[in-house]
Order: C-alpha cells, then structure tokens, then sequence
C-alpha cells in the first residue's frame, strides 16, 4: 500500500537475507558433521534440522529473487490514505 512516505531509493534486502542464509547454512553444516562425529545425536539432530530450516528459507529467497522487481508507482502516482482514513 503506498501511502506517500516510502523512501525513493529503497532495496530489497533479500541479497543481505541471501548471504546470511549462506552464512547460517555453512555453520549448520559445520555443526550437524562436528556433532556427530563427537558422539552427540541430539545437538547433532538440532543443527540438522536447522540446516533444513535454513535451506527452505534459502529456496524462497532464490524465488523472490528471480520473479525480479514489481512495478511500483513512480513519482506521478500521487499517494493515497490508507483504508481507515478514507471517506465512505
């Protein structure tokens, strides 16, 4: 909804969101190996299912990403009242 008070050189952040899913998969990764190589299944199970986690997460950024930019309203579009102050 636009209500005339967005910044006009806003960015997505799913590339900052991209890179700190990388950043969390690599340390679940690390994680999940380590745990279970020092005989504890259950930190080991954690950090697996973190690293699930993290992946669906990584998958729905790739998406977004790759649908590209939505068409918002340029500078000729005037703004308008959000839905409870309008007149009826």
């Amino acid at each position: 909804m636009r209500t005339g008070s967005e910044p006009t050189t806003a960015r997505s952040p799913l590339r900052a969101r991209f890179w700190l899913s990388v950043w969390g998969l690599i340390w679940a990764t690390v994680g999940t190996v380590v745990f279970a190589l020092v005989g504890r299944p259950g930190w080991a199970a954690a950090c697996g299912v973190l690293w699930l986690v993290v992946t669906v997460d990584m998958a729905m950024i790739v998406r977004h990403m790759r649908q590209g930019a939505h068409w918002q309203p340029g500078r000729d579009v005037p703004p308008y009242l959000p839905p409870e102050h309008r007149d009826r």
